[in-house]
C-alpha cells in the first residue's frame, strides 16, 4: 500500500509536535514532578477532546460501539500514562536529543514488528530486507546521534 503525500506530512506533523511536545512535558516535570506532570497534562487532553467531541462537535465516531472493541484495545489509556511517564523522565534527565533518538528507534522497530504480525487487526506487512536494512541503519544513525 502507497502513502499518500498528505499522509506522510499529516506523520511528520505529528513527529515535530512530538519532539515539542516531549520537550514541554520534560521541563515541566523537572518544575512539578513526573507523575504530578502526567496528571495534569492528561486533565488537559481530556479537557481538549471533550471540547473537540461536545463543545465544537467534532467527532465523526459512535460512544455506543464502545462495548464491540476487544479490551485489549483500551491498554492504549494505560500505555499513554507510561509514555509520557518516559518521555517526561527521560527528557529531563538525558535531554531531548538523546532521548527522542532513543524513543524514535525504538517506536520504529515496534511498530515494523506490529506490521510484520498484523498485530491488532492492521494489515500484516511482511519484513523485507529492505525493511531490515532501514532498521538497522537507523540503529547506526541512532548510534551516532547519541556518541558524545
Amino acid at each position: 500500500m502507497q502513502a499518500s503525500w498528505l499522509f506522510l506530512a499529516m506523520a511528520a506533523a505529528a513527529g515535530i509536535l512530538m519532539a515539542v511536545q516531549g520537550s514541554l512535558n520534560g521541563a515541566l516535570s523537572k518544575v512539578i514532578g513526573v507523575l504530578e506532570g502526567n496528571f495534569i497534562l492528561h486533565g488537559v487532553g481530556l479537557a481538549v477532546v471533550a471540547l473537540l467531541l461536545f463543545a465544537l462537535g467534532l467527532g465523526k465516531g459512535d460512544f455506543s460501539r464502545a462495548g464491540e472493541a476487544p479490551w485489549y484495545l483500551y491498554l492504549g489509556g494505560v500505555i499513554n500514562v507510561a509514555i509520557i511517564y518516559g518521555v517526561m523522565f527521560s527528557i529531563a534527565k538525558i535531554g531531548a536529543g538523546q532521548a527522542t533518538t532513543a524513543i524514535i528507534t525504538g517506536q520504529l522497530a515496534m511498530a515494523l514488528v506490529v506490521d510484520w504480525l498484523g498485530l491488532f487487526g492492521l494489515e500484516q506487512t511482511p519484513m523485507t530486507w529492505g525493511r531490515g536494512l532501514g532498521l538497522v541503519l537507523m540503529g547506526i544513525a541512532a548510534k551516532l546521534l547519541l556518541v558524545n
